[in-house]
C-alpha cells in the first residue's frame, strides 16, 4: 500500500533525513521518502495500521512534530472535462475508498498540498483543522538530538543564544495555533490586557494578540471550543469586540474587512460627536445668561458622548478591570462635574473622543495601506482546458502542470513556466526591481508580477499556497506576531507606569489639600493625572513603527520575518556576505581568451568548443554559451576522449587537440609556459600538436549593483566580510574590485562559523547573507541571517530576513529600513513620556488644565501613530 502523511511542525531538513532513514528500517515498509520542502511522508507498506510506529520514530527525534494522513479530498473544478480533472459536489467529500467518483485514490500517490485546504469543522477526513492552521517553524526549538545537526551544534548542552529564541517566547506555544480576528479592536493596551488574560486559561498553552493585524493566535488542544470564554474576556475589556475564527484565506483578503456593525459603530459614534458638538456650542453660548439652561446642554451633551465610556468602565469595575482608558477618562470627567467645570467636563470628553475616532482610523489606515501592499494574491486564473477553451477558475483550484493565460496587464497568478508567447513583465511589487523584464517560452515568472504587454500562456509549477504571494503574505503576517525585545518592554511597562500615575495623582489630591486647604485645585491637578495615566500612545506606537518597516521592506521586496529581525538590524556593526550567487551572479561566464600563437580569439573558442561539445561541465556549457553568442562556427571532432579531473583531448583533420587544466597540459608534455595573468577565474589551457596555442579565462560574473551596494553599507559605517569556499585568487579580486574590507577564502561551512564569530568578537553584531544550503548554519548562527530569495530553501527557512529580488543593494536598504523603524519606535516613546511628564509638571505647577491632558493622551497617541506610518515611506 502506498501512504502519504504530512508533517506539522517539522523544522529540521537534518532531522527529517533521520526520520526517513529510521522509518526506512521498519520491516513493514519497503520504501519511504520524505520531502521536507512539502512536510509529507511518501510509504510503501505491508501494514494497514501503521501510523503510530511512525509518530513514534518522528517524536523521538523532534518531539514536536505531529504526523497525519494525507487528506484525499480532490479539488473542485469549474466547467471541466470529469475524465482529467475530478469535479466533487462537496468540496470535502472523504474519498477514501471505491465507492467515489471512480479513481482508485488508494493506489495513486497524491501531490496536492493541503496545508490550507478549508476544511472548516472537524469532519474532515484526516481530523485537522485545516482552515485555521498556520505553520510556525522555529529552529530554536528544533530537537536535533546528536552532534551531527545541519548548524553543527550541540543542542542537547548547550544554551541556546540564537536571535530567534527571544521572538516572543512568552507568547507562544508549541504545535500549530488556531487564528482568530479580534474585529472593532480599538486599543493595543486592551489587546495586552486581553492577550494575558486568554494566556491565563488553563486550557491555554499560550496566546499572542498582534494588534496591527487584529490577530489573536491561541495555542490549545481545542482552541474553537473556547471561543466563548475568549469572547466573554475580550467582552469585558472593550465591550463592542466581536472575536471569530479567521475566514478562509481563500475567500478573504487578510486585510482585516470592517464587518457592517463595524460600520454602524462608526456611523453612531459620528452622529454622537456631531451631537455634542453642537450641545456643547449651545451650551457655551448660553452660559453667560441662561446658566440653568447651559448646564442642562452640557449634562445631555456628556451623556451623549460619554454614556458608552462610563457604562463600560462600570461594567469592567464589576469584573475585576479597573485601571483601564474608560475608567479613567469617566473619574476624569465626573471629578470635574463634581469641581463644577461642566463645560471643561465635556470639552474633554468631546476631544477623546474626537481623538479616539482619528486614532482609530490612523491605524485601519496604516493597517489596510500596509496590507494592501502585499495582498496580490488573485481571485481567479483563466484556465486552459484539454480542447482549448478558457475557463475562469478560482486560483486556489489551479493543479500543478496546468495550463493558464495571463493577458495583457492581468497579474502573474501563480509561479511557473512560460509554455508560449513574449511579453515584458513588470517584478516591481514583488522585487522592488523597476526596470520590466523580457520573458518568454521556457522563462520562469513568479506570482505577483504584472504582464504589461504581450498574452502569455504558463504551466502552474506551484499551487496558489506555495506560490510567492502566499508566501509574501504569510511572511508579513507572521512577522505582526513576532514581538520585538522593545515591544515586550513597553507592555511590561505600562503595566507598572498606569499605576504609579494614579497613586501620584491620589496622593496629588490628598497631600497637597490636606496642607494649603485647596481642595478642588488639588482634586482637578489629580483628575489631569488620571488622564495622562493611559499608556495606549506607547503600547500602540511601537508595534505600528516595526508593523510599517515590515510593510515598508515588503515593498521593496524585502521578507522581515519579524520585528525582532528589525530590531537586530539597528546594532550591527560588520556585514559579512558569501561570494557566490550572492556578490556574484553564481553563474559562469568566458571573461577573456587569450592566444599565444598565431591562432585567434575566435579559433581558440571554436577549438575549445569542439573539446567540450559534449560535457555538460559548467565550465563547458559557459564556452558552448560564448560560442552561441559570438555565433561562431566550430568544427566536428573525430574522437574525443575524456580524461577526468583533466580535460579533452579531440583529434580534428589529423591534429591532436587538448583543452583542460596544467595536469593535462603536464600529461602529455606539451612545450610552451603560460604567462602569469592578472585576471583571476578557471583557466582553460589549449594546446594543438603538442604546442601550448593559448588559454580561456573563465569566472563567475559580479552582480551589477555589488560595488555599489558595498559602498553604501560603508557609508553607513558597517564593516564588510566575504566568506568564500573559493580560490584565494578569485576571493581576492571580487573583494578588491567591489571594496570589501576583508576577505576569506577555500573555506569549509564550519569554518565559516567560526571565521563568522571572529568578526563578532572583534566588532560587534554581525549581519551574515548567503544563499546555499551550506550556509544555513552561518545563517543561524549569526545575530541577524538574510538569504537571497533565488537560493535554497533550507538558507531562506533558517534566515531572518529574505531578499526577494537576489539583490546586493537590497542589504543597505534592509539595514536602513530596520533602523529607521527602531529609532521612530524609540522617538515615539520618548515623546510620549516627555509631554506626559511636562504635563504633569505644569499640573503641579498650576499651569495644566484637563485639556492638555486630553492631548498629552489621545493627542499623542495620534502624533506617534503618524510618525510610525514615516516607516513605510523609506526610500
Amino acid at each position: 500500500m502506498k501512504k502519504t502523511y504530512d508533517f506539522e511542525n517539522l523544522g529540521c531538513a537534518h532531522c527529517a533525513a533521520k526520520m526517513e532513514e529510521k522509518i526506512n528500517k521498519l520491516p513493514e515498509v519497503t520504501n519511504a521518502s520524505i520531502s521536507f520542502p512539502m512536510k509529507r511522508l511518501y510509504v510503501d507498506t505491508m501494514k494497514e495500521d501503521i501510523l503510530p510506529q511512525l509518530q513514534n520514530i518522528c517524536s523521538s527525534i523532534e518531539p514536536d512534530v505531529l504526523l497525519h494522513e494525507a487528506d484525499k479530498t480532490s479539488r473542485k473544478r469549474k466547467n471541466t472535462k470529469p475524465t482529467h480533472k475530478h469535479e466533487h459536489h462537496d468540496d470535502h467529500d472523504c474519498c477514501d475508498d471505491d465507492d467515489c467518483c471512480g479513481h482508485d485514490h488508494e493506489h495513486e500517490e497524491h501531490h496536492h498540498h493541503h496545508d490550507d485546504d478549508c476544511c472548516d469543522d472537524d469532519d474532515c477526513c484526516c481530523g485537522h483543522d485545516h482552515e485555521h492552521e498556520e505553520h510556525h517553524h522555529h529552529h530554536d526549538n528544533d530537537c536535533c538530538d546528536d552532534d551531527d545537526c545541519c548548524c553543527g551544534h550541540d543542542h542537547e548542552h548547550e544554551e541556546h543564544h540564537h536571535h530567534h529564541g527571544d521572538v516572543a517566547a512568552a507568547h507562544e506555544g508549541t504545535g500549530t495555533p488556531t487564528i482568530f480576528i479580534v474585529e472593532n479592536l480599538g486599543c493595543a493596551h486592551c489587546a495586552g490586557k486581553m492577550e494575558e488574560q486568554i494566556g491565563n486559561l488553563s486550557e491555554v498553552e499560550a496566546a499572542n494578540l498582534a494588534f496591527a493585524t487584529k490577530q489573536l493566535r491561541v495555542w490549545a488542544p481545542d482552541a474553537k471550543s473556547l471561543l466563548p470564554k475568549i469572547q466573554e474576556i475580550c467582552s469585558s475589556i472593550e465591550p463592542q469586540v466581536h472575536v471569530v475564527l479567521r475566514p478562509d484565506r481563500r475567500q478573504e483578503s487578510n486585510t482585516t474587512k470592517e464587518t457592517s456593525s463595524k460600520m454602524s459603530e462608526d456611523t453612531k459614534a459620528l452622529i454622537s460627536i456631531i451631537s455634542g458638538i453642537v450641545l456643547f456650542i449651545a451650551g457655551k453660548i448660553l452660559e453667560p445668561s441662561f446658566l440653568m439652561a447651559a448646564d442642562a446642554c452640557f449634562i445631555v451633551a456628556y451623556v451623549i458622548l460619554g454614556a458608552r465610556i462610563v457604562m463600560t468602565a462600570l461594567k469592567n469595575i464589576t469584573r475585576g478591570q479597573v485601571f483601564d482608558e474608560n475608567f479613567l477618562m469617566s473619574v476624569a470627567t465626573i471629578g470635574a462635574f463634581a469641581v463644577g467645570d461642566f463645560a471643561e467636563a465635556v470639552g474633554v470628553m468631546l476631544f477623546y473622543r474626537i481623538g479616539e475616532l482619528f486614532e482609530d482610523k490612523a491605524v485601519e489606515r496604516s493597517r489596510s495601506q500596509i496590507m494592501d501592499v502585499i495582498d496580490m494574491r488573485p481571485e481567479v486564473v483563466h484556465y486552459v482546458d484539454e480542447d482549448g477553451s478558457v475557463t475562469d477558475i478560482d486560483a486556489i483550484d489551479a493543479e500543478i502542470g496546468d495550463i493558464v493565460v495571463v493577458r495583457p496587464g492581468d497579474r502573474i497568478p501563480l509561479d511557473g513556466i512560460v509554455t508560449e508567447g513574449e511579453t515584458m513583465v513588470d517584478t516591481s511589487p514583488v522585487t522592488g526591481e523597476p526596470v520590466p523584464v523580457a520573458i518568454s517560452a521556457g522563462s520562469s515568472v513568479i506570482s505577483g508580477c504584472v504582464n504589461t504587454s504581450g498574452l502569455i500562456h504558463m504551466k502552474v509549477e506551484k499551487p496558489l499556497e506555495e506560490s510567492m504571494v502566499t508566501r509574501i503574505m504569510d511572511s508579513v503576517e507572521n512577522a505582526a506576531a513576532s514581538k520585538p525585545k522593545m515591544d515586550r518592554f513597553i507592555t511590561r511597562f505600562s503595566k507598572v507606569y498606569t499605576p504609579f500615575v494614579v497613586c501620584l495623582a491620589l496622593a496629588t489630591a490628598i497631600i497637597p489639600s490636606i496642607i494649603t486647604g485647596h481642595w478642588n485645585h488639588w482634586i482637578y491637578t489629580a483628575l489631569t493625572f488620571l488622564v495622562i495615566s493611559c499608556p495606549c500612545a506607547l503600547v500602540l506606537s511601537v508595534p505600528l513603527a516595526f508593523f510599517s518597516g515590515i510593510g515598508a521592506g515588503s515593498k521593496k521586496g524585502i521578507l522581515f520575518k519579524g520585528g525582532v529581525a528589525l530590531e537586530t538590524l539597528k546594532n550591527v556593526k560588520s556585514v559579512v556576505m558569501d561570494k557566490t550567487g550572492t556578490i556574484t551572479k553564481g553563474n559562469f561566464k568566458v571573461q577573456d581568451i587569450i592566444p599565444l600563437g598565431k591562432e585567434s580569439k575566435d579559433e581558440l573558442l571554436a577549438y575549445a568548443a569542439a573539446c567540450e561539445a559534449g560535457s555538460t561541465h559548467p565550465i563547458a556549457k559557459s564556452i558552448m554559451d560564448a560560442v552561441k553568442e559570438k555565433e561562431i562556427t566550430y568544427p566536428s571532432a573525430d574522437s574525443v576522449k575524456e580524461i577526468a579531473g583533466h580535460g579533452s583531448v579531440i583529434t580534428i583533420n589529423g591534429s591532436e587537440v587538448l583543452a583542460g587544466n596544467q595536469k593535462l597540459m603536464d600529461l602529455y608534455h606539451i612545450k610552451g609556459n603560460k604567462p602569469d595573468s592578472i585576471a583571476y577565474g578557471t583557466e582553460v589551457l589549449l594546446a594543438k600538436d603538442g604546442v601550448l596555442i593559448g588559454y580561456i579565462i573563465i569566472s563567475d560574473t559580479l552582480k551589477d549593483d555589488a560595488k555599489s551596494a558595498i559602498q553604501a553599507l560603508k557609508s553607513q559605517g558597517l564593516h564588510t566580510v566575504m566568506l568564500t569556499g573559493d580560490s584565494e585568487a578569485s576571493a581576492n579580486a571580487i573583494a578588491k574590485e567591489t571594496g570589501i574590507d576583508a576577505v576569506y577564502s577555500r573555506l569549509l561551512p564550519d569554518e565559516k562559523l567560526a571565521r563568522l564569530k571572529e568578526e563578532r568578537s572583534k566588532h560587534g553584531s554581525v549581519m551574515f547573507i548567503g544563499d546555499g544550503i551550506n550556509d544555513a548554519p552561518v545563517l543561524a548562527g549569526a545575530d541577524c541571517g538574510a538569504a537571497m530569495g533565488s537560493g535554497a530553501d533550507a538558507a531562506i527557512e533558517a534566515a531572518d530576513v529574505v531578499f526577494m529580488q537576489s539583490s546586493v543593494s537590497a542589504i543597505p536598504t534592509a539595514i536602513k529600513i530596520g533602523k529607521k523603524s527602531c529609532r521612530i519606535a524609540w522617538q515615539n516613546v520618548i515623546f510620549a513620556l516627555i509631554i506626559k511628564v511636562l504635563v504633569m509638571i505644569l499640573g503641579l505647577l498650576g499651569f495644566a488644565n484637563m485639556w492638555m491632558a486630553v492631548f498629552a493622551d489621545t493627542g499623542v497617541a495620534m502624533i506617534c501613530i503618524l510618525n510610525s506610518i514615516r516607516a513605510m515611506r523609506t526610500k
